[in-house]
């Protein structure tokens, strides 16, 4: 967006760009004093300044500050800093906050996976510089003459590539990739490894050495350099910094439910509390209540009677006087045996079923049910497998039944 032009002069995009630039600062400054106000300043736990994040929003709207009132210096270091910016956003997305802290604090692992992936290169660099150097710089010319006649690497072994006739391999050409691609001496040899271990033309540089000494034994170089160079080191890196990150992330989830537990235990404290206060309200009832009936006469305290009239009591038999009382009074041993009555049906189904349910569970726990799904889902899969393209009819059949 910002050109610098000759004498100062700007687009007219920068300088539109240039008068909104104070709206924005207002908005940080406004925003930056309501937390300082908030949480005050730096001198005592939890303060603005305590804050990693609020320390870059800080230095952020100070440079910002400091950029558009020193009009007379050059501050274009300063109004650099505006592209810190864009980060404010992460002081208030935790996930990324988690992600960034990851990388930040996998910083020193990564330098020693690198220290440890320097190593891996020099010494592949040396076994090349070693069995490469100046083999690279083959190529077919005139037998008299300095003027290439076919390019591209050569070798005057059997498996290697030839010159055709009227021509012959010297060691003349600059070689591939105008001289880059080479193992002379310690630094290109480093350099054509790292290509290699990118797999950015590792095949290229593969076939320039085949071309030289043909394709039995290079393998043995190239193969594990592939392998440890790129699919175990390079991989190192991803590892480091998904390992910081399931560890920052496991830490955030550890805080949270820290925190939510001491909330929960909190609530049931409270609870208890409550709870507590409620049982002893329930006590001073009942002792009051037991008060109060101390002091009620012997006389309101006698048992209920049932009463029935003249004729009941002459005609009826004694019986069905028992029964009759049983039934007004609603003896709980009647209820009980008519339920269990009506219940007995149900709870033998239920027992049945309880046992049945019994049985099945016992059934699948065991190894023979488990190694008989096993051979079920194998002998699947080998259907599944054996189909191919022209097969004979039988097997169509068998699979199709």
């Amino acid at each position: 967006m910002e050109q610098h032009l000759p004498e100062g002069d700007k687009t007219p995009m920068s300088e539109r760009l240039d008068d909104t630039e104070p709206y924005f600062i207002g908005i940080f400054c406004f925003e930056t004093g309501i937390k300082i106000i908030a949480l005050g300043f730096a001198f005592h736990k939890g303060s603005y300044l305590r804050n990693g994040w609020n320390i870059m929003d800080f230095v952020v709207v100070l440079t910002g500050i400091i950029a558009s009132t020193g009009q007379e210096f050059d501050l274009r270091t300063l109004r650099a800093v505006r592209v810190l910016r864009p980060l404010k956003l992460v002081s208030g997305i935790p996930s990324l906050q988690v992600v960034l802290k990851s990388i930040m604090k996998a910083m020193i692992p990564l330098l020693q996976i690198g220290l440890l992936l320097f190593f891996a290169i020099l010494i592949f660099a040396i076994i090349g510089l070693d069995f490469y150097i100046g083999k690279f710089h083959n190529s077919c010319y005139e037998p008299y003459g300095d003027e290439i006649q076919v390019e591209g690497l050569c070798g005057n072994d059997s498996s290697s590539r030839r010159c055709p006739e009227g021509t012959v391999c010297y060691a003349k050409w600059e070689g591939p990739n105008n001289g880059i691609t080479q193992f002379d001496n310690i630094l290109f040899a480093v350099l054509t490894v790292f290509q290699c271990i990118t797999m950015e033309g590792w095949t290229e540089i593969l076939y320039h050495s085949n071309d030289v000494f043909g394709s039995t034994w290079n393998w043995l170089y190239f193969i594990p350099l592939i392998i440890i160079g790129s699919f175990f080191m390079l991989n190192l890196v991803l590892g480091v910094l998904s390992g910081e990150f399931a560890k920052e992330r496991e830490r955030v989830e550890n805080r949270r439910a820290f925190m939510k537990l001491r909330r929960q235990q909190q609530i049931e404290r409270e609870l208890n509390g409550y709870m507590e206060w409620i049982s002893k309200a329930e006590e001073v009832i009942l002792a009051e209540d037991d008060s109060d009936v101390e002091r009620l006469p012997y006389g309101t305290l006698r048992r209920p009677t049932i009463k029935k009239n003249k004729t009941e009591l002459l005609n009826a038999d004694e019986g069905e006087e028992a029964i009759g009382d049983i039934a007004s009074v609603g003896s709980p041993f009647a209820r009980a045996s008519i339920k269990s009555a009506k219940l007995e049906n149900s709870s033998y189904l239920h027992k049945k079923e309880r046992r049945l349910r019994f049985y099945i569970r016992r059934m699948v726990k065991t190894q023979t049910f488990y190694w008989m799904v096993l051979g079920l889902v194998a002998l699947n899969t080998l259907c599944v497998a054996i189909v191919r393209y022209d097969q004979e009819e039988w097997l169509t059949n068998f699979l199709c039944e």
